[in-house]
């Protein structure tokens, strides 16, 4: 394990991530940080923006999909729509 610290919980349920490993991980103030459990460990990753090929590539893969699953801008459109209706019940 590369970095490892001890840290404590405030009566607000704020953590303090020590100096070194912020450092470690170039994480600056106003770092967007994603919280993933499995009920017994957490772990906390950075939320970082994908480089712009690596969004060009996801693009390119995405648009490939769905030419070769034969998608409609409609059919994407009804899939959002279920999606956000079920979402909101």
């Amino acid at each position: 394990m590369k970095g490892m610290d001890v840290t404590t919980i405030s009566s607000k349920g704020q953590v303090v991530i020590p100096a070194s490993i912020r450092h470690e991980m170039g994480l600056l103030n106003g770092s967007k940080l994603m919280v993933l459990t499995d009920g017994d460990n957490m772990l906390l990753k950075p939320l970082r923006k994908p480089r712009l090929q690596a969004f060009q590539a996801l693009m390119k893969r995405s648009r490939q999909y769905a030419k070769e699953a034969k998608l409609k801008k409609s059919d994407v459109a009804k899939v959002l729509k279920k999606v956000r209706n079920e979402n909101r019940s």
